[in-house]
């Protein structure tokens, strides 16, 4: 019996099966004349391929346009990563890799990297009476100026708040000396926010790298030589020296001596006398801390203050300071049947009222002592009433509302502005020494002194001047309706044991 002669066709439609089937998306089986079933399944197969091809090739596209996008977003978050939210500079993570990077070259043989740090002198001032949002703009104003007076090739850094750094490669102390001039120029400028000219000058610490340094001990001493700037007058610039690293360590010394004085008891408390002008009559006193240093002797605020501002430990010392002044209160209260309007004052800090607890613990020192909240007094610097964020209003709104007594204390030293004090959550406003001096040889100031007490008690506020230092100051104002007052005139601040005298005498 004879057989038919296989069909070439198989053969090549096997073979482009098994090339498909391996994903060969591009393999087409030949087609034929015939109009059988090989061909139709050959062409059933090559519309497969075809559709195949197209979903891979879709497929693929889609594959490399997310993979762009990802990568995108992965550089996306590097510079993230390595810039300034605010300004748009390096921050510290990419001022490290550079200075890494500036180092590695060094030791390689090339000429060292310098760095500057800079602290604005006068920012507090500029957050504190115009507010944060004219902060943040001052900050971008000094980081474009700061671009414009280096190279390209040089990295500018905002490392937080207002402390920034620039980082030239290759440098040496003549260049970087002209580089910190040209900054300290370009800074002393005035700076146009809103309707207001301001100048906000700088101090830089310089440093250039020396042989074998690392990124962590060059930052560290050009901060150094930063603060030795900033302890001179003007806007200045300090080369660093190994000398400055003594008065640093003193300094680390002294903070860790701080806590250790909170924690201790070793901080006190000092009481100035807040007195009646009409009948003399003690109404409160003014609590004033002194720290018992166990080598130094007595310190005054001004020689650790600052530094407890700079260092957050302001909070734990505000605490201990209200804690005390108020178990004080109670005391006296008990010990000395004082009159029950009888208050004391209290100061607390920016940091202070911006931390979201400060009504808590004052509740918590009020349950605990007893003492009704109507007889303390909270003292708050016109700029923190005037300008503080929501954290602060929030803040004065809960003190007011547990009863405490809000004062505005130095009025008249920053921008003052009597539309502000109707308000403000305020109870008493203290006008400030500067307004009291000249006072009775004045007549001018007498006038002014006059009107600013008229304002303050048409707004339905009480007032209470500081710096009193003669009887006749003390009659003028209580002539010109000024309810309260303190100052040397009465008594200098004193320990409780003074109080007790004054009052009982």
């Amino acid at each position: 019996m004879k057989t038919d002669p296989p069909d070439p066709r198989l053969h090549a439609l096997v073979e482009g099966i098994v090339r498909i089937a391996g994903g060969d998306l591009t393999t087409r089986i030949p087609h034929s004349e015939a109009r059988d079933d090989v061909a139709a399944v050959i062409a059933g197969i090559n519309l497969m391929a075809d559709d195949l091809q197209a979903i891979y090739q879709e497929l693929e596209e889609r594959v490399e346009s997310r993979t762009a996008m990802l990568r995108e977003a992965q550089v996306e978050l590097e510079r993230m990563a390595l810039t300034d939210p605010l300004t748009q500079l390096a921050n510290r993570t990419a001022l490290n890799s550079a200075l890494g990077h500036a180092l590695a070259e060094a030791a390689r043989g090339e000429m060292p990297p310098a760095l500057l740090i800079l602290d604005l002198d006068s920012f507090k001032g500029i957050n504190d009476t115009l507010g944060h949002s004219a902060g943040d703009d001052v900050l971008r104003m000094i980081a474009r100026r700061l671009q414009e007076a280096v190279r390209g090739t040089d990295t500018v850094a905002r490392l937080g708040g207002d402390e920034f750094a620039v980082m030239l490669p290759k440098s040496n102390l003549v260049r970087a000396r002209r580089v910190a001039n040209r900054i300290l120029k370009a800074l002393s400028e005035s700076l146009e926010v809103g309707d207001l000219r301001i100048t906000c000058g700088t101090s830089i610490g310089l440093r250039v790298a020396e042989q074998g340094q690392t990124a962590e001990e060059l930052v560290m001493e050009a901060d150094t030589a930063m603060y030795a700037a900033k302890a001179q007058p003007h806007s200045s610039i300090k080369v660093f020296e190994p000398a400055l690293l003594y008065a640093r360590r003193l300094q680390s010394v002294m903070i860790t001596e701080m806590r250790e004085a909170i924690r201790q008891d070793q901080l006190t408390l000092y009481y100035q006398p807040v007195v009646e002008l009409a009948t003399g009559k003690i109404e409160g006193v003014e609590a004033l801390v002194r720290w018992n240093h166990p080598e130094r002797g007595l310190l005054m605020p001004d020689q650790f203050i600052p530094l407890a501002e700079e260092t957050g430990l302001i909070v734990d010392l505000g605490h201990w300071v209200l804690r005390h002044a108020v178990r004080q209160l109670r005391d006296w209260q008990q010990e000395l049947q004082v009159d029950s309007s009888f208050n004391v004052r209290v100061n607390i800090s920016t940091t202070e009222l911006q931390s979201l607890d400060l009504i808590e613990h004052v509740r918590d020192i009020l349950t605990e002592t007893g003492v009704d909240a109507a007889n303390l007094v909270v003292e708050l610097t016109e700029s923190m009433a005037v300008n503080g964020g929501d954290v602060d209003q929030y803040s004065m709104s809960g003190l007011r509302r547990l009863g405490v007594k809000l004062e505005i204390d130095d009025f008249g030293t920053g921008y003052s502005s009597i539309s502000y004090l109707r308000k403000l959550p305020v109870h008493v406003v203290k006008i400030d020494k500067s307004l009291i001096d000249g006072l009775g040889d004045n007549e001018e100031q007498r006038n002014f002194v006059a009107a600013v007490l008229h304002l303050i008690h048409a707004c339905g506020l009480e007032a209470v001047a500081e710096g009193i230092e003669t009887a006749e100051q003390a009659q003028i104002l209580a002539k010109l309706g000024c309810a309260s007052g303190q100052g040397y005139y009465f008594s200098r601040p004193v320990p409780p044991a003074g109080i007790a005298a004054l009052v009982s005498g």
